[in-house]
């Protein structure tokens, strides 16, 4: 059996204010960037409107990458 190698995405763009990320089903719509903290919305495909929510960057961004998002407006 042969192993094959899969190529990363990559490191992810800093967040900034303004940022759309694309996922499989949904995407997210970065609003306030501060220290340590994220304001987003999260938009599920067909949902109307979405609660701004906050949480840490760093869980953001863990988030992001593993569903694997796609910067798509900055």
């Amino acid at each position: 059996m042969k192993r094959t190698i899969q190529k990363s995405r990559g490191p992810l763009q800093p967040l900034q204010s303004g940022q759309i990320w694309r996922m499989v089903s949904s995407h997210m719509t970065i609003g306030i960037v501060g220290k340590s903290l994220v304001h987003y919305k999260l938009l599920k495909d067909g949902a109307k409107r979405s609660p701004n929510s906050l949480s840490g960057k760093v869980v953001v961004e863990r988030f992001l990458k593993l569903h694997k998002a796609t910067l798509v407006q900055e």
